[in-house]
């Protein structure tokens, strides 16, 4: 049963933070270039790079969002959460869709060969558990009790 505010109080589009990382990473790469001298000359960190970021977005966030929408839910933060998914993608992470644009930092920061968007992820992954998540579990917690607690004890934040 929906209540009038039965959303999470999540104050930030959630993409937003990864892809203030990239830009931020990349902003600070033209103006202070770290690692430029140690560019490697194969073509390998575009592969495992884009192995990453592909691999992350179709495994982790496309399944993620299918599996939400599948079972007549919103990936997006500010509807209401009828069920708690555990199947898929959601035995190995809480957060799934999350952890999915932090690796999207790490992969583009291989390809585009970017220190700075590498150093800056860790930040990304702070924000979005302070900015994002933590409101999200608050929400759970209310809305599912010992359901939404058990699953926080069998199933770990990130990995």
């Amino acid at each position: 049963m929906s209540e009038p505010n039965d959303a999470a109080e999540v104050r930030v589009f959630p993409p937003a933070i990864p892809l203030v990382t990239v830009l931020l990473g990349t902003a600070l790469n033209y103006l202070i270039p770290l690692g430029a001298r140690f560019t490697p000359v194969t073509h390998a960190r575009y592969w495992v790079g884009a192995l990453l970021v592909v691999g992350s977005i179709l495994g982790l966030g496309w399944r993620s969002v299918r599996l939400v929408r599948g079972s007549g839910q919103s990936e997006n933060p500010w509807k209401p959460t009828t069920e708690i998914i555990e199947h898929g993608p959601f035995r190995i992470s809480r957060n799934p869709m999350y952890l999915q644009m932090v690796l999207v930092c790490v992969g583009l920061s291989i390809i585009l060969w970017n220190v700075w968007i590498l150093l800056l992820t860790p930040l990304c992954a702070w924000l979005l558990q302070r900015w994002v998540i933590a409101p999200e579990e608050a929400y759970l917690e209310r809305k599912f009790g010992d359901g939404y607690l058990a699953y926080k004890r069998r199933v770990r934040r990130w990995i």
